[in-house]
């Protein structure tokens, strides 16, 4: 059991080449929620793995022996190596569940902060008197689009509807979900970070789609991400903070998404079809080894568990 059961604290190592070449060859819809998934998979595969690997050494314990009946602690190898392994993995559990739990208030603080701001705004754009460009969606109940006035002169008529058009798409796709989900699975597992970077631009590209649909045109919607960004960029932004939680077309890497605004990736039409499912096929590999892996490690300690009650002949 305890060797299947480090599987799961291992994959996630894996999936930050695969999340990449999928931000970048799949539809942006298909590839944040494939994303946000596999994170959310992979964090709660690990946890279990954690909590399983801590029985072993944990029946040693006369009282968790009496608690479950058991007559031998469980056969799992050496005393001392599964009392080190258990004390390891309460203590990486211990951890996680505190880093899980402060983030899990910070994110909703700052969702309680944004929707009080919210509530301050009558409609749906807040228009800022600020020189410095900018604009971002801030989601709560309901969420609004704010924008300065220097963004507001920084673009024509038409790109400005594009901007808000952008916005308005992560408040109706509610994306702070995602980067939510994706936030405090990397609080459970250091290496489940790694997915944030391609879920964002999976989020942009999945506005920035909106958006062209919205107008009607793609030339002009990567126009108007490119000018916003460049305004933004331009502009001294020393002191000045957004509030949490919020989206913005500004940000993320700005060359790419005009190229695929524009059509110009990078992959031929031949080899996309190809490296989208590539990508797919090793996401989805790491989620079904990681739950495989922490279902069998259950499985085999329900097996130790009898055999150590008695109830079982042992192996």
């Amino acid at each position: 059991m305890i060797h299947i059961a480090w599987l799961p604290l291992l994959v996630p190592f894996l999936v930050a080449p695969a999340g990449r070449r999928l931000a970048s060859n799949l539809p942006p819809r298909q590839a944040m929620w494939l994303l946000t998934a596999t994170a959310a998979g992979l964090a709660a595969a690990s946890t279990c793995a954690l909590a399983l690997l801590i029985v072993p050494g944990a029946t040693h314990l006369h009282v968790v022996a009496a608690l479950g009946h058991l007559l031998t602690p469980l056969n799992s190898g050496s005393p001392d190596s599964v009392i080190a392994i258990a004390v390891t993995a309460g203590a990486l559990l211990a951890w996680c569940t505190a880093r899980l739990v402060r983030g899990v208030r910070g994110r909703w603080t700052q969702l309680r902060h944004a929707g009080k701001l919210a509530a301050q705004a009558d409609g749906e754009l807040v228009v800022l008197p600020d020189e410095h460009p900018d604009a971002y969606a801030l989601p709560g109940s309901p969420g609004r689009i704010v924008v300065t006035t220097g963004m507001l002169r920084a673009l024509p008529a038409p790109e400005r509807e594009v901007l808000i058009a952008h916005e308005r798409a992560h408040l109706r796709e509610r994306h702070h979900i995602f980067t939510a989900v994706v936030d405090l699975a990397g609080l459970c597992h250091p290496a489940l970070r790694t997915l944030r970077e391609p879920l964002a631009y999976a989020l942009e590209r999945s506005a920035d789609e909106a958006a062209a649909r919205a107008v009607g045109s793609r030339p002009l919607t990567a126009r108007a991400i490119g000018r916003a960004a460049l305004a933004t960029r331009a502009s001294s932004a020393a002191g000045r903070t957004r509030p949490g939680l919020a989206l913005s077309a500004t940000t993320g890497p700005v060359p790419r998404r005009v190229a695929a605004l524009l059509g110009h990736a990078t992959e031929s039409r031949t080899t996309r079809p190809l490296a989208q499912r590539a990508a797919v096929l090793a996401l989805v590999a790491c989620l079904a080894l990681s739950a495989g892996a922490s279902l069998q490690a259950a499985d085999d300690l329900h097996d130790g568990i009898e055999v150590a009650q008695g109830e079982l002949p042992g192996h």
